[in-house]
């Protein structure tokens, strides 16, 4: 069978976990509005007939600003060793620029097969994709380019075929079926975060962190963590009405990976600087 590794890569917010998700035919990444939603390498994995595709989810090319952004890029850094091709993500509704570029520099310099995604080409006029095409051509020697909407999947199984076209000969390295390398508790971490990211805006949304402190049979109990006793007030809301509504929009999701109804007790706290504190991001694996 085909089996291999494909680094997904790009600037932040251009939809690499939107279109991994698509590409695994399932979410195994959470997804937001918010830049650098994705804080830690993961692998969604593809199956079909003759071929296992595992698709490394990356954080955006950023400059770190923190302790926390410092481990994200060196985790990007990190992964593009070992694998057999890049997936060069860009957002066909925004000029394709110096961040592109520069990523672009990055990947192409790997001597790896590279193919491009032009993503969310949907309800696009057909001369825009055209241009955005043509400019996402001159980044460099690519295998191929793919305009592409991971919302709609459009053109996400073309993409899939020409992915696994590149990949070499060899062993699965994931059970069949198993979509993801997260753990449970991580998965639910991510559920529960992406929800609060959603409801929250300004400041907020980047000082999240999710602790899943236990999954039990009838209870999982979770703390959200902010820096701020402000932050804190927004996340609870008046009278605890923002927390509560981050449960109820959580559990469905949650219980659907622990394979039962759940009670989901969340509790905020404030953990002052916890993006600059090594010690707390080496404990949750950041």
């Amino acid at each position: 069978m085909k089996s291999g590794i494909v680094a997904v890569a790009g600037r932040p917010n251009v939809g690499k976990s939107t279109l991994v998700n698509a590409l695994c035919g399932e979410k195994v990444a959470i997804t937001s509005k918010v830049p650098n939603t994705t804080r830690r390498r993961l692998f969604g994995v593809a199956d079909g007939p003759g071929y296992q595709l595992a698709l490394v989810d990356l954080p955006g090319f950023q400059r770190p600003m923190d302790a926390l952004t410092e481990r994200m890029q060196e985790t990007v850094d990190a992964s593009f060793e070992g694998v057999d091709a890049v997936l060069l993500v860009v957002d066909a509704r925004e000029r394709i620029g110096a961040g592109d570029r520069f990523v672009a520099r990055r990947v192409f310099g790997l001597g790896k097969p590279v193919v491009i995604a032009l993503n969310k080409v949907d309800n696009l006029k057909k001369g825009h994709v055209i241009s955005q095409m043509q400019a996402a051509s001159k980044l460099g020697d690519f295998h191929a380019l793919h305009p592409v909407s991971a919302l709609t999947k459009d053109g996400v199984p073309e993409l899939r075929f020409d992915l696994v076209f590149l990949l070499p000969e060899g062993p699965a390295y994931f059970p069949h079926g198993q979509r993801t390398d997260q753990l449970p508790e991580e998965r639910v971490a991510e559920v529960i975060r992406e929800k609060a990211l959603r409801l929250t805006r300004e400041e907020v949304p980047h000082a999240i962190l999710v602790d899943v402190e236990e999954i039990g049979e009838r209870r999982v109990t979770a703390v959200l963590y902010v820096e701020t006793e402000s932050q804190k007030g927004i996340l609870v809301g008046k009278r605890g009405a923002m927390v509560r509504e981050i449960g109820t929009r959580a559990r469905p999701e949650v219980e659907a990976l622990v394979g039962h109804p759940v009670f989901l007790d969340l509790t905020v706290k404030v953990r002052p600087k916890w993006r600059r504190d090594p010690r707390m991001l080496e404990r949750l694996g950041l």
